[in-house]
């Protein structure tokens, strides 16, 4: 049987054509456009507030990777319910921020983005394609000969040239796409190595994500914290930790070594050795703690060599830029949020978003509010959806159990069409897909297990992100401006103007 489309559907794509092709993509969504954008949203901003400090010391942006609203919603009930609480009621920390705005994700070249451009509208102020990082539209994706030229600055490279302290730390990679936002330009977010970059651009001078990190311009970053050490070791040399695995650079360099040459600098790759670091003694940290990313909350305490926390990164972090009078930019990345999301696992996804809570409650712990700005927010959010009808203090990982028709909990579950039961988390599309038969019986089976997979209703072996906005938590000077719903590049503006970067 052939299918045709029918006239509308041929009216709807010739509608789409023409939208993609149309001129305002050209001129209105340039790097200049994105400047005066975000100038006139600060000027409309201030209008509106009425600041108790405006200039900050200190900056800390903090990145939930794909911490969507529905994350956040689920990640507080699950806090209060770990703590014997119903949950609904419970906040998390940046929950309590007296400022709160939604920021919109989408890309110059897609609806629903990926870390590389989310992140550089945050760090840069200009939006741009996915798949590339902190250089402008104008650069074409794997293609290093557009670079130049093309590169758009970033709060990490604008807080050096004015002589404060700048760290980043990840739970992931730290050459990963958000991370890397703040150091790196490059026209393909997976250049982590130059094992990963084409030949024919190896050889043009392209340069990788993790050695633009070690050559970062003037006396560099003082703290990167994270995951991702194969792609700082040359292939012929050994993991210290994964015994039978190497680096994966083809350069022969050593940039672990390379940055511990430099003048009061340590590397570190175990916790024993993280916490023996006396941050009044070491100017610039790198830690890589594992040969990729480091494990999900959940399992930390499974590796052999230990792992910091994300709390014990950031209060270590802070320790050592801190010792700058002029103050600094720290960004602090949440990152296996979203590896456990695309996994369809909300219980690592929901545990990793607590612990990226407690990391913030740490950072108030060791600032002074009148001096320091505080933002909290997500690059893009996820298809994970709470539904159903739960009663109040329903466990959130799992199956719902409604009320009744007096109002009170029923003594089994909700059933679906089919009669049977179903969770409270979902995902719309993923690897947790049960099709394309019947859906399981899930009446025996522990949907509250750290390995479960919720249902979703799509199949795809990796989770997508979502397009919906995302919120902005800020406390601090300059926290006012953010308000209303922004451009996901208003972040930029507003800790720019707080630190006097531009």
């Amino acid at each position: 049987m052939t299918i045709r489309a029918s006239r509308a559907t041929r009216c709807i794509s010739t509608a789409c054509a023409a939208l993609l092709t149309a001129p305002f993509a050209a001129h209105a969504e340039d790097k200049n456009s994105w400047y005066d954008q975000g100038d006139k949203a600060l000027k409309s901003a201030e209008k509106h507030s009425t600041p108790k400090h405006s200039t900050a010391r200190n900056v800390i942006l903090f990145v939930g990777d794909g911490m969507g609203i529905s994350t956040v919603t689920a990640a507080r009930i699950l806090s209060g319910q770990l703590q014997g609480r119903p949950g609904e009621e419970s906040s998390l920390t940046f929950e309590e921020f007296p400022n709160v705005a939604l920021v919109k994700t989408y890309s110059i070249n897609q609806q629903t983005s990926d870390s590389a451009p989310t992140m550089t509208a945050m760090v840069t102020g200009v939006k741009t394609k996915d798949g590339i990082l902190s250089v402008d539209k104008n650069v074409v994706r794997g293609d290093w000969s557009t670079v130049a030229g093309n590169e758009v600055t970033t709060l990490v490279e604008l807080a050096e040239k004015k002589h404060l302290s700048t760290g980043v730390v990840s739970t992931a990679r730290i050459t990963h796409a958000t991370p890397a936002a703040c150091y790196a330009h490059s026209p393909e977010r997976d250049w982590e190595a130059d094992s990963n970059i084409p030949e024919e651009s190896r050889k043009a001078g392209a340069k990788d994500i993790a050695r633009q990190l070690i050559e970062f311009p003037g006396d560099g970053l003082e703290v990167a914290l994270g995951g991702g050490r194969e792609y700082f070791l040359p292939e012929a040399q050994n993991d210290p930790e994964d015994e039978g695995e190497t680096g994966v650079r083809l350069d022969g360099r050593d940039l672990t070594a390379e940055w511990a040459a430099t003048e009061g600098a340590k590397y570190v790759w175990n916790k024993a050795d993280f916490d023996a670091i006396d941050a009044k003694k070491t100017k610039r940290l790198l830690g890589l703690f594992e040969r990729s990313h480091l494990e999900y909350e959940i399992d930390r305490e499974k590796d052999t060599a230990g792992e910091p926390s994300l709390s014990d990164l950031t209060t270590k972090a802070i320790d050592i830029l801190s010792k700058n009078e002029k103050g600094f930019f720290l960004m602090v990345e949440g990152g296996r949020i979203d590896h456990a999301h695309h996994a369809g696992n909300a219980r690592r996804a929901l545990t990793d978003a607590i612990a990226f809570s407690d990391a913030v409650k740490t950072a108030l712990g060791k600032v002074n509010l009148e001096e320091t700005l505080i933002i909290v927010t997500a690059d893009h959010s996820h298809v994970f959806t709470i539904a159903g009808y739960p009663t109040r203090g329903n466990d959130i990982l799992g199956k719902v159990i409604s009320n009744d028709a007096h109002g009170n909990p029923a003594e089994s579950y909700s059933l679906d069409d089919n009669g049977l039961p179903y969770t409270t988390l979902s995902y719309a599309n993923g690897p947790g897909y049960r099709g394309p038969g019947a859906r399981p019986d899930l009446t025996d089976i522990d949907t509250t297990d750290v390995d479960y997979l919720q249902e979703a209703l799509l199949p795809l072996g990796s989770e997508t992100h979502a397009g919906e906005d995302v919120a902005v938590f800020a406390t601090g000077p300059s926290a006012h401006l953010i308000r209303g719903v922004q451009e996901q590049t208003i972040s930029f503006y507003v800790i720019a103007k707080a630190l006097g970067l531009r």
